[in-house]
């Protein structure tokens, strides 16, 4: 009986600390710190060092738990990029998440080799432990904060650190491998990295299309189908790791595939992986503060510090730099993506590898990933938001949309309810606008629920629920917030949004933010085409009005019916464009 009451009294503990844990971010949303850092310290006090004095060394049960969390917090990535912005930001961000944690690696490796007397090999290992960065931590901050990055800015981190993880992941395991046993030379290792990175993406392709079709096939009782995915992204991961491909890449390419297409319970998806990710982020960083050794750290935390200061002040900076050169980011940009390389939940479990096999100085390596952790989470994570209001990367998000509401409809992929309340500053209720692709179906008005043709239009006070694609729901919530007319146009609602040829260039400026003369704020979008270019409109014509351009896309009886609205290009060039001209220079030399 004692041994299962012990079991109890464990069950008991663990449930406790998440709980303390997950109360305990109402104090970083309060004051702006980094989330991941108080779970980290729950766990510290929860340890043999701290006052509940629990003693756990158990490193397989981090590594295993560790590897799950991971494996769902990289498919939770995947699930929620568009292709669009993948695509868009593919070239810098790969070569951000591939060179650039080589080099970061490399500039780290000669520091901690002469602060920790270690040799070469040794010192790479340190440098790939701490090279990969942690998105949930640098967006959760900026979400606090009320901040929201340029448009290609937050595409180019959010897909970098989904793909840099694992690289890291695959270089440190191989340089634990040679550091065990030796006898594999760069060569050998770059033929294997191929092989599990294209072994690893392949899989996870299919993967990915798999569980889409199973989704979409298979009836399964309601509530199942979030678990499904969980376990399904869980079961791609398992069979990549146990065949010597690259689990991490195949399950966030999974998570690519599966978050792209139509799927039954989109919502309930992206729901429930919202709350898994969180608990198993919780979960991990409680696990290593109960894994840390407080009492030892004061004899490495200098040469540790040396590490850490070099990450953030020269290496990262430099393989930024370097790795973005060609493609036209700004000097600001770039100093913001340097900035913001924080370190999170890959650095303490790549500094459990070592521990987990048995390395010589296996300690000192998990020393060193908690120290830059820890020093990363406290100075770039309080400064992120400051650096990017600085440095003019991110805009402030209004605090003041009102909650969303979003259905599921049985039997439907592509379509779901969405649901918002009519308050007075909203611009659909001044002035009526909606993209072509949300149709208003229901209007409750009190006690009643009306169709659009019962309810003779919208009021304040009502709740209108609209028919729209899943992935583009959240492009509504600026229709329905309560907010002044924006300075500048907003990128966030530009790009493949669509507006009637019939709503006048007033409307339009409203909403965005643009500069329109008195005489042309009752000018029709379609008699502007007419106007401007005084000819037939063909489908593709483009207009600029300020910093946005409105394009043809539907064309009747002579008219632009349908207008797309895009950010207009500037005096900078396109991606295209910069780096034909970046090598045209160059080899001009």
């Amino acid at each position: 009986m004692a041994s299962l009451d012990s079991i109890s009294l464990l069950i008991l503990f663990g449930a406790v600390l998440v709980l303390a844990g997950i109360l305990s971010s109402l104090v970083a949303l309060r004051f702006g710190g980094p989330l991941l850092l108080i779970f980290l310290l729950v766990g510290m006090l929860a340890g043999e060092s701290g006052p509940l004095g629990i003693h756990f060394d158990d490193v397989r049960m981090v590594y295993l738990v560790g590897s799950l969390a991971l494996a769902l917090i990289l498919f939770d990535g995947g699930l929620r990029t568009r292709f669009a912005t993948f695509r868009s930001v593919l070239a810098p961000a790969g070569t951000l998440a591939t060179l650039g944690v080589v080099v970061s690696s490399a500039l780290v490796a000669p520091v901690a080799v002469y602060a920790f007397d270690l040799n070469w090999i040794q010192g790479l290992l340190v440098g790939s432990m701490v090279a990969s960065t942690d998105a949930a931590a640098i967006f959760f901050l900026m979400h606090a904060r009320g901040l929201r990055l340029r448009p290609r800015v937050g595409a180019t981190i959010e897909v970098e650190s989904g793909t840099n993880d694992p690289f890291a992941i695959f270089l440190t395991i191989v340089l634990v491998e040679i550091l065990l046993s030796g006898g594999k030379s760069w060569p050998d290792i770059a033929t294997l990295l191929v092989q599990e990175a294209l072994l690893g993406a392949l899989l996870g392709y299919l993967g990915g299309h798999a569980i889409s079709f199973m989704l979409n096939r298979v009836t399964l009782p309601q509530g199942l189908q979030a678990p499904f995915v969980a376990t399904a992204a869980i079961v791609v991961f398992g069979l990549c790791q146990s065949i010597h491909a690259s689990g991490f890449l195949a399950v966030y390419l999974a998570g690519l595939i599966v978050g792209n297409r139509a799927l039954r319970a989109h919502n309930a998806i992206v729901v429930f992986l919202d709350a898994v990710t969180w608990l198993a982020q919780i979960v991990m960083f409680v696990l290593f503060g109960l894994l840390a050794w407080p009492s030892r750290l004061p004899d490495q935390l200098l040469p540790a510090l040396a590490v850490a200061f070099t990450l953030m002040l020269i290496a990262r900076p430099a393989a930024v730099f370097l790795c973005l050169a060609p493609f036209g980011f700004s000097f600001r940009e770039k100093i913001f993506i340097s900035w913001v390389g924080l370190r999170g939940a890959v650095g303490f479990f790549l500094a459990s590898i070592p521990l987990l096999v048995g390395l010589p100085k296996a300690q000192t390596y998990f020393d060193i990933g908690f120290v830059v952790v820890v020093v990363s989470l406290l100075i770039q994570g309080w400064t992120v938001p400051f650096a990017a209001r600085r440095l003019r990367i991110a805009k402030k998000r209004p605090d003041v949309f009102h909650p969303r509401v979003e259905l599921d409809l049985p039997g439907q992929r592509n379509q779901e309810l969405v649901g918002y309340p009519i308050v007075a500053g909203s611009p659909y209720l001044r002035r009526g606008i909606t993209p072509p692709w949300a149709k208003l179906t229901l209007v409750v008005r009190g006690e009643k629920v009306l169709t659009p043709e019962e309810a003779h239009g919208v009021h304040e006070g009502d709740h209108v629920y609209l028919l729209a694609p899943p992935e583009k729901a959240q492009t509504l919530d600026r229709f329905f917030a309560d907010l002044p007319p924006p300075k500048s146009p907003d990128p966030q609602l530009l790009g493949d949004f669509f507006v009637s040829g019939e709503i006048t260039l007033g409307a339009l400026a409203e909403l965005y933010g643009l500069e329109i003369s008195e005489s042309e704020q009752d000018i029709r979008l379609a008699d502007y085409f007419v106007k401007r270019l005084a000819r037939k409109i063909l489908p593709g014509d483009r207009i600029a009005v300020g910093s946005v351009a409105l394009v043809a896309h539907r064309i009747k009886d002579g008219r632009a019916a349908t207008i797309g609205l895009q950010l207009a290009e500037s005096d900078a060039m396109t991606l295209r464009n910069r780096v034909q001209s970046w090598f045209g220079r160059l080899t001009s030399r």
